[in-house]
């Protein structure tokens, strides 16, 4: 089975667009969950991590009429695809022949919804066609690959929270199986009124910034953002002189189907996937430098996480720095696990392990572990784990080395 590295990272997250602005955010701990302004909602909670501004690429690659109808997160997945592509130096020709990989779960939700009120209300004289056409997740993957030429296969995913990282596994798994030489992978959702207020509805969402793992959680904040990795046998990469930023060492899905919403109350997929992740990467549990958590902020999510980790790294576990990005740019649903996997490659690249932010004091029994509170800290990284769990039971979990 080949290698697989990672030549290219893109993000664009409520830090702000550009992959330099989350090392910066990550690295200084803060937190950028705020109220939301977006668009008007009347519910128990009114906070989230909005991106402060869309870059508008779409406007040099699209007639201007094309680029306006753009869903937002059409618009933020081709910012971070465009850096990522640039980062790893893909010029048109090695663009034409790659995969491309997207997960998300809001698509152009949020304009749909839009077209339908302004017709309801009369606004609108007619059904605003093109918004509701452009509602799939797949759309957006037709938006990246006609903005930047690729035409290599293309698929996208749609597993709630692990979309993405399902995408950045499969499309490993095709580049070592010798399926395709390279790929783009994107993970993209914007904020949208409907999934806010279902989560609001179940009580999932806390009323102030979420506190992943703290005593006193309550549930999480909600987020937007996109981010991108260009993924290639690493022979290919080395034969276009690109640099190796990381490896993606190896991966683990696992699907429980316990309910619709809650979790395994014992984590049974978590485990399955993250014992096949470390299996399919030849890394024995004590050689892991650092776990980037799903760590949502919600009482059983957390507790459940905090369970499955014990059973798998047992006695060693407080020597591992445990820690939830979603702290400082919420649960940004369908591309966490796009955005937690640049947040882990650039961890082991820049020597920083990420804060869990908003943690105050961890629950009696997780006194002995380390979830790196409040500020980010220095430290050299070999191996890191993400993890990523979906509603349903859609399960993930990702190994990544350090690159060359």
């Amino acid at each position: 089975m080949a290698r697989v590295a990672v030549t290219g990272l893109g993000a664009v997250t409520a830090f702000g667009p550009g992959v330099a602005a989350l090392v910066d955010g990550v690295a200084a701990g803060r937190c950028v969950i705020g109220p939301l302004t977006l668009f008007a909602h009347h519910g128990r909670c009114r906070v989230a991590a909005e991106v402060p501004t869309v870059p508008e690429v779409a406007t040099h690659v699209f007639p201007p009429a094309t680029a306006r109808r753009l869903s937002r997160s059409d618009r933020l997945a081709l910012a971070a695809a465009e850096e990522a592509c640039r980062d790893a130096g893909l010029g048109p020709e090695v663009r034409r022949a790659a995969a491309l990989y997207l997960g998300g779960s809001v698509g152009g939700m949020q304009e749909a919804a839009f077209a339908w009120r302004g017709r309801a209300t009369g606004e609108q004289r007619r059904w605003r066609l093109s918004r509701l056409v452009a509602t799939p997740v797949a759309v957006t993957g037709a938006v990246v690959a006609q903005a930047l030429g690729i035409f290599g296969p293309r698929i996208a995913f749609c597993t709630a929270c692990s979309s993405s990282a399902l995408a950045v596994a499969e499309a490993a798994a095709a580049i070592a199986g010798g399926v395709v030489e390279i790929a783009l992978v994107v993970g993209t959702d914007a904020l949208c009124h409907l999934t806010y207020a279902g989560f609001d509805a179940l009580q999932a969402l806390d009323q102030g910034p979420c506190r992943p793992f703290d005593a006193g959680r309550a549930g999480l904040s909600l987020g937007e953002g996109a981010a991108a990795l260009v993924l290639e046998r690493a022979g290919h990469a080395r034969g276009r002189k690109a640099e190796i930023l990381a490896y993606v060492l190896g991966a683990g899905m696992a699907a429980d189907a316990y309910h619709p919403t809650a979790p395994h109350p014992e984590g049974a997929g978590a485990l399955r996937a993250l014992r096949q992740a470390l299996e399919a990467a030849g890394v024995p549990p004590h050689a892991v430098d650092y776990v980037n958590a799903h760590g949502t902020g919600t009482r059983q999510n957390d507790a459940i996480e905090v369970g499955v980790l014990r059973e798998v790294f047992g006695e060693r576990l407080p020597a591992i720095p445990i820690s939830s990005t979603k702290s400082q740019l919420g649960h940004t649903l369908g591309a966490a696990g796009a955005i937690e996997a640049v947040v882990s490659v650039l961890a082991l690249r820049h020597g920083i392990v990420p804060p869990t932010v908003n943690l105050r004091e961890p629950e009696d029994a997780w006194q002995s572990l380390d979830f790196v509170a409040g500020r980010s800290r220095r430290q050299s990284l070999g191996i890191a784990v993400s993890s990523s769990y979906g509603f349903g039971g859609h399960d993930v979990s990702l190994v990544f080395g350090r690159g060359d």
